[in-house]
């Protein structure tokens, strides 16, 4: 009777470590590469992100609103932030975009007044960005 080695010598089939070691090296290479792209867009992503922290708010009439918060952008870069006042139904009534030079400082406390068209129960930061 024949063997299994007597068999793979006779029609080829012999283990070839090369093939085996190239394919591991290929899916280390594989690796390596979507650890590194992943590493690069998390890190350049939050190299862009604009922090706010709000801090209060206050009803000064019927048609003004005022909101208290803390701006956190990326240091040396200029920011915006879009500030809105709500009624009791949680619709707009006063909406503001606001654009904030560069600065030094890391955080800024900033108080910005919001027009509305109808009196206001709330009013919110309702998004920031670096320009």
């Amino acid at each position: 009777m024949t063997t299994q080695q007597e068999l793979a010598e006779r029609y080829g089939r012999r283990p070839r470590p090369h093939r085996r070691r190239a394919f591991w090296i290929a899916v280390a290479l594989v690796a390596v590469t979507s650890i590194a792209g992943l590493a690069g867009l998390t890190i350049s992503n939050s190299m862009d992100e604009v922090g706010f922290d709000e801090t209060g708010f206050d009803l000064i009439d019927e048609r003004t609103v005022t909101v208290s918060f803390q701006l956190t952008p990326p240091t040396g870069a200029s920011a915006a932030c879009a500030l809105q006042a709500l009624d009791e139904d949680f619709g707009v009534v006063g909406w503001l975009v606001v654009e904030y030079p560069a600065s030094e400082a890391v955080t800024r406390t900033l108080t910005e007044t919001i027009p509305t068209v109808a009196e206001a129960t709330t009013g919110t930061v309702h998004s920031c960005w670096a320009t």
